[in-house]
């Protein structure tokens, strides 16, 4: 299963190095490893117990189909071409650790908003397959699948706006999800929606595939299965995530999500506590707790202190506006679910 991160604050910029690469379990290292509080057994005695388990299985991949980075920069509004922050973008199909590009941009850039994408493929292998993607100052990734997408895609296409229809290059699920998401959101891609618009365009989108899932009739021996929907938006200000799958049981989660409005003190090398503070020292570090506020929301925690994190419940979102006030809100409503 894929893995994302993501990284905003209003007032502090992250170097891209410290939260991707540097941490103990950057997304970089989570390629091939995995670290799951509060859902894995992570010492010996517990995980032959769990090996098995329905949330290891559906976490416990290697992901090695490429990647891709989405971090938002103000040049375009000081050149005078727009009003507030954009995304650039970096793809690629190679693991992110094996591209040099990648780490060379990494330690030369700061923002105050980043995505991240490592990718395990369901589809072609392909740089238009990779997460992020972008809808003008929209910013969208998923870990998770559609179960049966091959038999709702036309569905969810013709539901689509013509503008979002023809945005879509890829053949990922999540792709079309994300197109299903703009059309409800807005047709002005450069427009700063409200975030409350934005969590009700992506709950929308969950439900629309939910309900396209149950029209359809797959042959027996496949049998139609829950769809996991792990989906991340950012406008560069503003975000709002979900935790999601449509099946009753705690013992039937969906693939992991934490948040922490407190790790990135820990991972912005002007601190006290990252890897490489002592080398900072000779200037000075700033006081932890003169560190803007901040939300980091990831597939896995990228430090192992567990109590820097938070699981996002099941069927759960996760928002944050421009004030950078986060709130755990009620997923979608009155979607068909399937019963434990």
């Amino acid at each position: 299963m894929c893995r994302w991160f993501a990284y905003i604050s209003a007032t502090e910029p992250c170097l891209l190095e410290d939260v991707l690469v540097v941490p103990k379990h950057s997304i970089v290292k989570q390629v091939n490893e995995h670290y799951l509080p509060k859902i894995y057994a992570h010492s010996t005695a517990e995980a032959d117990a769990v090996a098995e388990s329905d949330s290891v299985k559906r976490n416990n991949f290697f992901n090695e189909d490429g990647f891709g980075v989405a971090y938002y920069t103000y040049t375009q509004e000081e050149y005078g071409e727009v009003v507030g922050p954009r995304p650039q973008l970096y793809r690629s199909i190679q693991p992110p650790g094996n591209d040099s590009n990648f780490m060379s941009l990494c330690q030369n850039t700061s923002t105050r908003c980043a995505f991240a994408h490592v990718r395990a493929a369901t589809s072609v292998v392909h740089s238009y397959n990779n997460h992020p993607f972008q809808f003008g100052r929209h910013v969208f990734q998923h870990n998770g699948s559609v179960d049966h997408f091959d038999l709702i895609r036309m569905k969810m296409l013709a539901l689509m706006s013509p503008k979002a229809m023809t945005n879509i290059h890829g053949s990922t699920d999540s792709e079309h999800i994300a197109g299903l998401y703009m059309t409800y959101l807005g047709e002005d891609w450069n427009k700063q929606y409200p975030v409350a618009e934005m969590k009700a365009a992506l709950d929308k989108a969950i439900s629309t595939i939910i309900q396209l899932q149950t029209e359809i009739n797959p042959p027996p021996s496949d049998g139609l299965q829950p769809s996991s929907l792990n989906l991340c938006t950012t406008d560069g200000e503003q975000l709002v995530a979900a935790r999601f799958r449509n099946v009753k049981g705690d013992e039937h989660q969906p693939p992991s999500l934490y948040f922490s409005t407190s790790a990135g003190v820990s991972l912005n090398r002007k601190y006290p506590g990252h890897p490489d503070d002592p080398t900072y020292k000779a200037t000075g570090t700033k006081p932890a707790e003169s560190h803007g506020e901040h939300l980091i929301i990831a597939s896995e925690p990228t430090t192992f202190d567990e109590n820097q994190w938070t699981l996002v419940p099941k069927n759960k979102d996760i928002v944050v506006g421009k004030d950078m006030r986060v709130t755990i809100e009620e997923g979608p409503v009155g979607f068909t679910s399937f019963e434990a």
